[in-house]
């Protein structure tokens, strides 16, 4: 089984193995950007070091027994030169990294999108948009952060660590001593730091999720919130993951407070420069030795204080990476079957023995939404499926274009299983419009020509006479160029049923399922909406679940669901006479 039921093509493929191979597979594409980097940090970290050498040759210059001015003119000529290359240097080097960071961000947004357009319903179902949200937006940019500054100075600060241990020597072989001991005990240091940092910056990516999961379900229920006159009540919680929030990072920041290298420093430099001292007295080393020596020490500055910053960022990015990477590598319950069938579809549909049930985690026993249910839809003809809420009706038009796969039988189209169907050709030529709408928030004219984005004005109008949306939409000043608001919130209940309706009507499917999608319209418009239904059903397959009897009675099979299997299933004259199940059902109706 594939990752998803739907697969964006990317220029690359990125090694899913773990966060940091994820990362790295990522950035290795840009190997010329990656040499400039280190080529920089390496010529940073050199000429750096040339600073106390420098330094410590115009010392001997002026304090030998004859000043000599020429050398320290030429100690202060080379130390002008080499500072310049080495700000050309840094230029590079951070350029470089904030480039990689920015395509470390683009590539990684891009695949995790596409990723989460093929992940199948039951994905989504099963997690909550406000930390999809999160992830997306938040965490992708920690990897941006994680690139620059972060293992930009984390790479410019291993180099630093170098230099000492590399360039003291020079002067006396016992001068290396306090730098290789302070190397060690810095990487001992922050393998332990690193250690503690791990569980405490996911603590912070883990909360802020949470708290942004909660601010999205309030945003998005806001009209439920205030009818309910519970802002306060959600305030309050908000402020309590706010709280969780805050005590994550101040635990991230205990972490970072006992940062060990800073007091390894201190201690390195006071014994560094007791040992220079010593060798001084002894005759054995120059003062500009001791100068430079105490200079190349305090290279030791820049790992140790940018590494309080910089290893945090990093260990913050890892953790970022590890969330987006649950969302990326989720196996899709639904998968894409590219090599399926794939022709131009008639119509005919058999349910045989399906048995379907939502996975609900938090529920111990989980119950069937549909249960051994069974019927024939030859092509061209209409069903009813009717029934109690909660029947299963709404399940078997998520089955039929698979969105969700049966548990058991199976369901064919054309005499071929849905799950042998390339799924993409399944959908295209299904369309279902359900109860509840979504329209986005563009031009009525590019929400009805969703399905069919080339559709040209003529049909996009065509479409919505069909669906009789073509005067209300005109009375709008801007016409089809009319913005809708988020969700189509602008517009009344019938006109997004109506819009809905020609974005069906236009791509011309095969099936057309109809969700009581007309619950919406008011009796003035459902004469007419119901000849549209009429004239739209005619040549392709239609299932209707709806309660309205107008609709029932002309359909030419009807399916009664009660608790998630078929109770009756006929013509409406044999049901009333011979089903009681559909008599309650009509009698209620």
């Amino acid at each position: 089984m594939t990752s998803s039921e739907f697969t964006v093509v990317q220029p690359w493929r990125s090694n899913r193995k773990g966060p940091g191979w994820w990362v790295f597979s990522h950035v290795r594409r840009n190997w010329a950007i990656i040499l400039v980097i280190l080529a920089g940090a390496i010529g940073n970290a050199a000429l750096a070091a040339a600073i106390p050498i420098f330094t410590g040759q115009a010392f001997d210059a002026i304090t030998g027994a004859s000043p000599d001015l020429r050398a320290l003119a030429v100690a202060c000529v080379l130390l002008v030169i080499s500072q310049g290359v080495r700000s050309g240097l840094q230029l590079g080097r951070n350029f470089g990294s904030e480039v990689l960071g920015q395509r470390l961000e683009r590539d990684s947004r891009r695949e995790l999108y596409g990723e989460l357009l093929g992940k199948s319903m039951g994905f989504h179902d099963m997690h909550s948009t406000g930390d999809i949200m999160a992830r997306s937006t938040n965490d992708v940019r920690e990897l941006a952060l994680m690139m620059a500054p972060g293992l930009n100075l984390v790479i410019g600060s291993a180099i630093f660590l170098v230099m000492p241990i590399v360039v003291a020597p020079r002067y006396h072989p016992t001068l290396v001593i306090v730098p290789v001991l302070f190397a060690i005990g810095y990487v001992l240091a922050m393998w332990h730091y690193l250690r503690s940092l791990q569980p405490v910056t996911a603590a912070v990516r883990r909360t802020f999720g949470e708290m942004n999961a909660r601010l999205t379900e309030a945003v998005e229920g806001i009209e439920t919130v205030k009818g309910a006159a519970q802002e306060e009540r959600e305030v309050a919680l908000f402020e309590r993951n706010a709280t969780r929030v805050r005590d994550a990072i101040v635990a991230q920041a205990r972490v970072e407070a006992r940062f060990l290298p800073l007091l390894l420093l201190a201690v390195a430099t006071g014994v560094a420069f007791g040992q220079a001292l010593y060798l001084y007295h002894q005759g054995v080393i120059t003062v500009g030795a001791v100068a430079a020596y105490i200079g190349l020490i305090s290279l030791f500055d820049f790992p140790v204080f940018t590494s309080l910053f910089a290893y945090s960022q990093v260990a913050s990015g890892l953790s970022s990476a590890r969330r987006i990477l649950e969302l990326v590598r989720a196996q899709a319950v639904v998968d894409q079957n590219s090599a399926g069938y794939a022709a131009p579809m008639r119509g005919d549909i058999v349910f045989d023995g399906v048995t379907f049930g939502y996975d609900l985690t938090d529920v111990d026993v989980a119950q069937n939404a549909l249960v051994d249910v069974s019927f024939t839809l030859e092509a061209g003809q209409t069903l009813a499926l009717v029934g109690q809420t909660g029947a299963g009706k709404s399940t078997v038009a998520k089955l039929i274009n698979r969105i969700y796969d049966v548990d058991a039988g199976r369901i064919t189209i054309d005499g071929v299983d849905v799950r042998q169907w390339n799924l993409e050709t399944l959908r295209r030529q299904i369309s279902i419009i359900e109860q509840d709408i979504f329209l986005f928030s563009r031009s009525i004219a590019e929400n009805i020509a969703f399905g069919k984005p080339d559709a040209t004005q003529s049909e996009i109008e065509a479409a919505a006479r069909a669906a009789q949306a073509h005067d209300f939409i005109m009375s709008f000043p801007d016409g089809y160029s009319t913005v809708v608001g988020e969700r189509g919130m602008m517009l009344s209940g019938g006109q997004r049923q109506r819009i809905a309706l020609a974005r069906a009507f236009l791509t011309d499917p095969a099936i057309l399922i109809l969700d009581d999608s007309t619950s919406a319209i008011d009796s003035a418009t459902e004469d007419q909406i119901q000849r549209a239904i009429e004239h739209a059903s005619q040549g392709r397959t239609t299932i209707l679940i709806t309660h309205r009897l107008s609709q029932i009675r002309w359909a030419d099979k009807i399916v009664v669901l009660r608790k998630g299997r078929v109770a009756a299933q006929g013509a409406h004259a044999e049901l009333i006479e011979h089903s009681q199940p559909y008599r309650d059902i009509f009698a209620r109706l």
